[in-house]
């Protein structure tokens, strides 16, 4: 007998669900907000936030910012999210979309668009401990202590909004893509700007049985192909702390259910949007380093213990350390030092891991323990020389990450160092749109 599209999904870990959003009254600019890890240490980009929305109906309104996370008083603030929620809820605020996924269309500042698709994943299939096999997978480590105050917020909630970013490794954009072809012709469940140069965004239902055939047939193709002792077909992009929280919350709760209320209740699933790692608009971005307090020869030292050999070679000036970084084409790992005498290419043979930023990492990881060093994460080139070049830094420039290796990598080293990527800038991340209910 042949499998239903059902049947399939489950074998795949996703299914449609009832999806909320906002009443047609709804200001949609007010409503959507960016993802609460955004702008932690920009508050005055959150108070014009608060400022523009006002009294209005809003996401924000049942969310937390992490700048305000550690905050004292977050127990009043987290009561109030969840009064929020009911408030919304009790008041008509929300309609419904029933069963469904949402194809997403984001339009960034530049005009490049990228799709996404929204769904419910099954969280007994994803495990973010580091030695994990598992079908869903975080990207980096996952730092335990993030977890608790998240849970905080989750655990009295009524409701999910997603701003996870789940990556499939489909570069036939056999998911996804078909779907936008036929769904893009209708008339979409949303469609206006967001706020603070977000972009624009439109959303369309997927419910139709030939839509939901296609999906569910291209991600299995997908999970078929995989190695069935290391099936990697979710990668964590962004979000991963919030799905980790939402995994945690699910351990609790499962543990006061039936075997068959195991199987239905909301809160096994977390609403997320799905995206191919080969959309031309998702842009992956090195995170580069800066060392302070840190003498070259220690930092050396503790690379050498990594690799079976290294080369320094010279470079004219710390502003073509990027190039030279990007344009190496032998073999071996790259990545780029700027200090306040040298500006080198560092060529890394025989590592133990198989990307730079894991090689560079561990280095660093070693000399925080030792306590020969300081250490900052940067987005940009120009701040990293501008740090790198002070008596007593070390700058690093990092690679890109090639696409093509992003899955394999982490199938070899089962996570990423932490701050390995950025897919994008700030404002493009995944705004709060839909909510789902996650009690029964």
């Amino acid at each position: 007998m042949t499998a239903t599209y059902h049947e399939k999904l489950e074998d795949v870990a996703i299914r449609p669900t009832t999806i909320l959003l906002p009443n047609p009254e709804i200001n949609m600019e007010k409503w959507a907000v960016i993802a609460c890890d955004q702008f932690t240490s920009e508050k005055e980009y959150w108070e014009r936030a608060f400022s523009f929305i006002g009294n209005a109906p809003s996401t924000l309104f049942m969310s937390l910012p992490e700048c305000y996370l550690t905050e004292a008083g977050n127990e009043e603030q987290i009561a109030l999210i969840h009064k929020a929620m009911n408030t919304y809820f009790d008041q008509g605020v929300f309609t419904t979309v029933e069963d469904s996924f949402i194809l997403v269309e984001r339009q960034m500042k530049s005009g490049a668009l990228r799709l996404g698709l929204v769904a419910a994943l099954d969280l007994e299939a994803y495990d973010y401990s580091p030695t994990s096999v598992s079908l869903v997978r975080a990207t980096e480590g996952t730092i335990l202590s993030r977890i608790p105050p998240r849970k905080k917020i989750r655990m009295g909630a009524p409701l999910e909004l997603p701003h996870i970013l789940v990556l499939i490794d489909d570069p036939s954009c056999s998911v996804i893509e078909p779907v936008y072809n036929t769904c893009s012709h209708d008339a979409p469940l949303y469609d206006f700007h967001l706020m603070a140069g977000g972009g624009h965004v439109r959303g369309w239902k997927v419910s139709a049985v030939d839509d939901m055939e296609s999906i569910a047939d291209a991600l299995l193709a997908l999970k078929t192909s995989l190695d069935p002792s290391n099936p990697l077909l979710y990668a964590i992009g962004d979000g991963n702390h919030s799905l980790a929280t939402a995994k945690n919350c699910w351990e609790d709760i499962k543990k006061t259910l039936s075997d068959t209320e195991k199987l239905f209740h909301p809160s096994r699933w977390a609403l997320v949007e799905l995206g191919n790692i080969h959309d031309p608009a998702l842009e992956f971005e090195p995170i580069h380093r800066v060392l302070f307090s840190c003498d070259k020869n220690d930092f050396l030292h503790a690379l050498s213990s990594l690799c079976g050999s290294y080369e320094l070679r010279p470079v004219v000036l710390p502003g073509e350390v990027r190039r030279s970084v990007q344009s190496y084409k032998g073999s071996g790992q790259v990545f780029g030092m700027i200090s306040s005498t040298d500006s080198e290419l560092c060529i890394v043979h025989d590592p133990q891991t198989s990307l730079s930023a894991a090689t560079v990492q561990l280095t660093i990881d070693s000399l925080l323990s030792s306590g020969k060093a300081e250490v900052d994460y940067i987005h940009g080139e120009e701040a990293t020389i501008k740090l790198g070049i002070q008596a007593g830094n070390i700058g690093l420039i990092l690679p890109d990450i090639a696409k093509s290796s992003f899955f394999p990598s982490i199938r070899m080293d089962k996570v990423l160092p932490r701050k390995t990527f950025s897919m994008g800038h700030a404002e493009e991340k995944r705004y709060y749109i839909e909510a789902r209910k996650i009690i029964p």
